[in-house]
């Protein structure tokens, strides 16, 4: 058939995390913009429990610990640092439920900083993350 995919192709994979990168890029230099990209990399990390980038928990666990350097050398808001750490921690753990809950713990803290977009985003992978567990 003309346009149907061939059974040997991979499937197309959507990256999860548009809104925030766009809303990384389109901010202003310094807090939005750092808020917007801690919120990019801890929710990254926790789209490695989902299919289609799932992947084991050693590797999950490495990044997270790699990822938390990182996270320090940005200005960020007190309540905005703690939830992000959180949710960088779950990443690297055993349960998508804990990382769902650290993402709202995120949005709660991100809101202000945050485009409604880049919000529902977060949400996006919190449900899933729901499902999953």
């Amino acid at each position: 058939m003309i346009g149907s995919a061939p059974p040997y192709g991979l499937l197309p994979a959507r990256f999860p995390c548009r809104a925030l990168a766009a809303r990384a890029g389109r901010a202003a230099l310094g807090g939005e913009r750092e808020v917007a990209l801690g919120c990019w990399l801890a929710a990254r990390l926790a789209t490695a429990f989902l299919p289609p980038f799932a992947v084991p928990p050693a590797l999950r666990a490495a990044r997270a610990a790699a990822a938390r350097g990182w996270l320090a050398s940005l200005a960020l808001p007190a309540a905005t640092r703690t939830a992000l750490s959180r949710l960088v921690d779950a990443s690297g753990g055993d349960s998508p439920s804990d990382a769902a809950a650290a993402i709202h713990r995120v949005i709660g803290a991100a809101s202000e900083q945050l485009d409604a977009a880049s919000l529902a985003e977060l949400e996006r992978i919190a449900d899933a993350l729901e499902r999953l567990a």
